[in-house]
């Protein structure tokens, strides 16, 4: 049987973050009216032109350098796995896989889609967190 090792809570962290996602959502939202949804934003970074390419490539390098400008500025933080990379990569993969099934990631959906109301965006979202719960169940206990 595998030991897991709990995280620590630490609301402060979390609200910071949940802030920043909130704001990043709402800016893009307001400003281009786009919705922040990462796999479509990177699908549009390699198919679009102009503004719109832009705009997704930026997005994506600020993605890209948080963990650098963190590291650098804040210092190192453990990074615990409890999975080979071999494992991190095929989850990876799948999670690809499903964010093209489910026309659409859980940043869109979740974030974005359940704050503009959107029914199909609430049916994915349940369908995402489900499909966790089942897999990270299954992955423990069996």
């Amino acid at each position: 049987m595998n030991t897991w090792a709990t995280t620590p809570f630490e609301p402060w962290a979390g609200l910071a973050g949940g802030i920043l996602i909130g704001t990043a959502v709402v800016l893009l939202q307001l400003t281009i009216g786009r919705i922040a949804g990462i796999s479509g934003i990177t699908a549009g970074a390699f198919t679009k032109r102009r503004f719109g390419q832009h705009w997704r490539l930026a997005f994506l390098a600020g993605l890209l350098l948080a963990s650098p400008l963190y590291l650098l500025f804040a210092g190192p933080f453990p990074v615990q796995t409890q999975v080979s990379s071999l494992w991190m990569r095929v989850a990876g993969l799948m999670v690809g896989f499903g964010t093209r099934l489910g026309s659409g990631c859980t940043s869109g959906h979740g974030v974005a889609g359940i704050a503009r109301f959107s029914p199909r965006s609430l049916v994915a979202t349940l369908v995402f967190f489900g499909a966790a719960v089942i897999t990270t169940n299954t992955i423990r206990y069996f």
